[in-house]
């Protein structure tokens, strides 16, 4: 991406009529650019960055989940990255909250924020709202838990691709606790959880401007394995070993860190587990990219982008 871009935003201030602020969200597949681009908007802005990348929110990950770097955080204020630890609960909700509450002191001093993130599920709580679930009795939750015990994760995956496959389609379902609260819901009411799943958008004091990368699918894998091979080169393993105890802990039911943590049980060799990281990776890829097609506002540019270009579609797509 070019760096030195010129780029005129007086006009997109002009278009912004309504006076509300604007949440500019930079979405689209692992390993695309997502971050380098987000930075120059922001820089071009002259405003902040909130990472909605749940994988980045743990300060014991930093290899294995792409952090920032220390120069790309020194160029743009960035929130959410690494603010909690692996062993604290931090959910979604807990994420649209605390996401809200610093887009509200951020948009009293600047007009455009910037928002960038591999999770789509903590882009879609912050802009429209999180979905209300029924409440689910403690004998079904631990039922489930049991079950994911004494049988393993492959079979609720089975049932959960039978009763909801549209839901099993956008998740990683290799996350057993993504799985358990899909099947939690279903065995509360009988309907799918895809069906409790928001239709209409919570009122916000914000208006919003999707940008996507996108590119051919070899180009996508061809960046994963090529960030995997770098993420190796930079330390993973190392870190990854110094996280095994802890290995249970949902934070670290990543990719990445999975399959390491296989390798150090004897299940895989090395390179088996590389191989599998990037395997499983490029799903996570593609699992992204499907959730992300049913957002219609999404305007999608081709990836490699420069940032005059993104400006210009932002201009086009605001309709303020």
């Amino acid at each position: 991406m070019t760096q030195n871009t010129a780029i005129d935003v007086e006009n997109l201030y002009i278009l912004m009529s309504s006076k509300k602020p604007l949440l500019i969200c930079v979405v689209g597949p692992t390993a695309i650019g997502k971050t380098a681009l987000a930075i120059e908007i922001a820089r071009a802005f002259s405003t902040e960055i909130v990472s909605a990348d749940s994988r980045q929110f743990f300060q014991e990950m930093n290899i294995g989940t792409a952090v920032p770097s220390v120069e790309e955080l020194a160029l743009v204020p960035h929130h959410f990255i690494q603010q909690i630890s692996i062993t604290e609960n931090y959910s979604v909700g807990d994420f649209e909250r605390d996401a809200l509450q610093t887009l509200d002191t951020l948009f009293k001093k600047k007009d455009v924020a910037v928002m960038v993130g591999g999770s789509g599920l903590y882009v879609d709580a912050v802009v429209k709202g999180l979905d209300t679930f029924p409440e689910v009795p403690s004998e079904i939750r631990n039922q489930l838990t049991k079950e994911l015990e004494e049988n393993g994760l492959e079979a609720l995956q089975k049932e959960l691709e039978k009763v909801d496959p549209t839901y099993y389609k956008t998740i990683d379902f290799q996350n057993p606790r993504r799985i358990t609260r899909a099947l939690e819901i279903y065995r509360t009411t009988g309907n799918p959880y895809s069906t409790y799943i928001r239709s209409k958008p919570a009122a916000r004091n914000f208006n919003t401007i999707y940008i996507g990368i996108r590119a051919d699918r070899k180009i996508i894998y061809d960046r994963i394995n090529q960030r995997v091979d770098i993420m190796m080169d930079h330390g993973l393993l190392n870190e990854a070993e110094k996280l095994y105890e802890h290995r249970d802990l949902n934070a670290l039911q990543t990719v990445g860190y999975r399959e390491l943590f296989q390798y150090f049980d004897g299940a895989f060799s090395l390179a088996e587990a590389v191989s599998e990281i990037k395997k499983n990776t490029r799903r996570f890829a593609k699992r992204q990219l499907t959730w992300l097609r049913k957002n219609e506002a999404i305007h999608w540019i081709d990836f490699p982008v420069h940032v005059s270009e993104v400006i210009t579609q932002i201009k086009a797509k605001n309709t303020l």
